[in-house]
């Protein structure tokens, strides 16, 4: 046995894959093919329903289930109004792991999970969310610090691995996210205790990854420094900063942002109202960028590891080099 495999013991039993790398579910990209290649690989993909009505993730676990044998797991968002119609969904096709994203679960989603026999994966933004989510019953945590791409809070990784991982690691299986781009960040994380990783950058411009073309190059082109967070312009507008490569799209938000809080003012819209325009905005503007390849004008949601993604290679090739990364560092330290 490896010493990789030693470290991830605890998270490969829980996936029930090679290796405990989840890949993070970035809307449009985490499809039924990245999807099925992680899975296939040794790695553990996870389907990133969104928006998704729940006839379309029907439709995207039947095809995802169509291209590989190995497990996979669905990303479904909290505050999604059909959150327990997707749950059915899931376990009509018994999924084996539900992965719960963006704030606390509404009353009984929980249960309606694990009474399916899946797993219940959730995200973590503090110690004492972790705990809270522990003492729920959930099966595993995800910590994601500010680095990552997408939706993120306001801690960095390496402070949420501080702050979590020595408290609630014995108790759970923890995953470790955010910035993470080589083998040896990932052996650091399982030395403090995590059980594995979570990464979604890495993968978007793999083979397998249906990001169009112009989406893959400004990630290739991409440093780090070029992956910024956007800017909440209204205290009343609870905007969760998105981290997105720098473009003509990114200052459009802002305007958007002052637009729907003319709206919220005026009394247009309610306050409900006002976010879900503000995540609509968001699906759509990703769309533009990942499908149509629109990278001046869409959302090139990227975390600060793209400077890492170099060139486009088949998902094998990443998850054999970051195994290989991680297992040499293990190995150095003896």
């Amino acid at each position: 046995m490896t010493k990789l495999n030693q470290y991830m013991a605890r998270g490969i039993e829980l996936l029930g894959s090679d290796y405990a790398i989840l890949c993070g579910a970035m809307s449009w990209v985490s499809e039924r093919n990245l999807v099925s290649a992680i899975s296939n690989a040794g790695g553990f993909g996870v389907i990133a329903c969104g928006a998704m009505t729940p006839e379309l993730l029907d439709q995207e676990i039947t095809a995802t289930k169509a291209l590989t044998q190995r497990n996979f797991g669905v990303n479904l968002i909290t505050m999604h109004p059909q959150l327990f119609d997707l749950i059915d969904i899931c376990a009509k096709h018994q999924v084996t792991h539900v992965v719960l994203a963006g704030g606390i679960p509404p009353k009984g989603s929980l249960e309606a999970i694990k009474a399916s026999g899946a797993k219940v994966i959730c995200f973590a933004p503090t110690l004492a969310m972790g705990k809270k989510f522990v003492r729920s019953g959930v099966d595993a945590l995800v910590i994601e610090g500010s680095e990552a791409g997408g939706h993120i809070g306001p801690v960095a990784t390496s402070i949420l691995a501080q702050e979590i991982l020595p408290h609630l690691a014995n108790d759970v299986p923890i995953f470790v996210a955010g910035g993470i781009g080589r083998g040896e960040a990932i052996a650091a994380y399982l030395e403090m205790g995590a059980a594995g990783v979570q990464l979604g950058t890495r993968f978007v411009c793999a083979h397998e990854s249906i990001a169009h073309p112009a989406f893959k190059k400004a990630f290739m082109r991409a440093s780090a420094r070029d992956a910024i967070t956007s800017v909440q312009v209204d205290p009343r507008l609870p905007v969760i900063p998105v981290r997105a490569l720098k473009n003509t799209g990114t200052e459009a938000f802002t305007a958007k942002q002052i637009e729907v809080a003319k709206l919220l003012d005026s009394g247009a819209v309610d306050m409900m109202a006002a976010q879900l325009e503000i995540e609509h905005y968001w699906a759509g503007a990703l769309r533009r960028a990942v499908i149509d390849g629109d990278v001046e004008n869409g959302s090139l949601m990227a975390g600060q590891s793209v400077s890492m993604v170099t060139q486009e290679e088949s998902v094998a090739d990443i998850i054999a080099s970051l195994a290989q990364q991680a297992e040499a560092a293990l190995q150095s330290r003896n």
